[in-house]
């Protein structure tokens, strides 16, 4: 059984190294290729958006780091590992969302003061074809961001590419139809607010895993439930729940206990439900027996 879940997991990295490797090799083609058009329509647009682009590989490349970190096997000094580089990693991405969002409204407001020519049917063409490659590499991450913040990000950073693509090419056809410059700027400041509230949640989530928060998937109410129900335990105490990496949780605990067994069976019982509930893998449980001469200094809940 343990052969099975090794190849089910070497087969999850290779796939996800897969998945980054096309990612990358995809937007670094278009890159080429919009900076390229860019320069020989002189179109300081494209070329601009190109280098948007290249810092989504740049972004790409941080999440897949990342991945590969988080796999390293602990040592004495590092004894959880890299995981906590996934963590890292997410809100790096974060902030670098919010960073683009800021410079691509600097420039809308300025071009609404001072409106630039657009390069026309070459603009709308590339934009076009942006919308395809970053969609596509978009929905490469699109099953993994749900359960992985890290790549949550990666998803975040494609498809806002894409959005921004489309609004492009939207924005380039109205400016031929119409001759209104000021459309350009307008739409940018448009979908800049879209990319920033969806960019708010990846930044408070890894906000809140960087600081050792519980991950919003788990209700600790139902983990004290949970726990308080368990034979024997009369009391729950110095309960911490955090995330170890953007898809693998920590707990410790201890539990006062009354009649019944407090052995080794108790807790690997106590263990295969944590993560079988609630996707808990690294349960730390110490029992206790109440004893009023040897009272635990971790027992309020304002103690850490």
């Amino acid at each position: 059984m343990s052969s099975h879940g090794g190849q089910a997991h070497q087969h999850g990295l290779t796939h996800r190294n897969r998945t980054f490797a096309v990612g990358v090799a995809l937007n670094v083609s278009f890159v080429a290729v919009e900076a390229g058009f860019g320069i020989l329509a002189g179109s300081l647009a494209l070329v601009a958006d190109a280098g948007h682009n290249l810092s989504d590989v740049l972004a790409l490349l941080l999440a897949w780091g990342a991945a590969v970190l988080s796999r390293r096997v602990p040592t004495a000094r590092r004894t959880y590992g890299l995981r906590r580089s996934s963590i890292l990693s997410a809100l790096a991405n974060a902030a670098a969302l919010l960073v683009v969002v800021g410079g691509v409204t600097w420039e809308a407001v300025r071009r609404l003061q001072e409106p630039e020519p657009v390069a026309g049917g070459i603009v709308i063409a590339v934009a076009a074809f942006g919308v395809l490659i970053n969609a596509a590499s978009a929905a490469l991450f699109l099953s993994g961001r749900r359960v992985d913040l890290n790549l949550r990000g990666a998803f975040l950073h494609l498809a806002s590419d894409a959005a921004v693509s489309v609004g492009v090419v939207a924005a380039g056809v109205a400016i031929l139809a119409t001759g209104w410059l000021w459309l350009d700027p307008v739409v940018s400041i448009g979908i800049s607010l879209v990319i920033l509230l969806g960019t708010w949640g990846l930044l408070r989530d890894s906000l809140n895993l960087a600081l050792d928060a519980v991950p919003d998937q788990i209700d600790p109410g139902a983990v004290v439930a949970y726990l308080s129900s368990v034979p024997g335990v009369r009391d729950v105490h110095d309960l911490h729940i955090w995330g170890l990496s953007t898809t693998e949780t920590a707990l410790t605990v201890h539990l006062v206990m009354g009649e019944g067994p407090s052995g080794d069976a108790l807790l690997t019982e106590i263990g295969g439900e944590l993560h079988e509930r609630f996707e808990i893998r690294h349960a730390t449980v110490q029992f206790e027996h109440g004893d009023p001469d040897f009272v635990c200094v971790l027992e309020p809940a304002h103690v850490v």
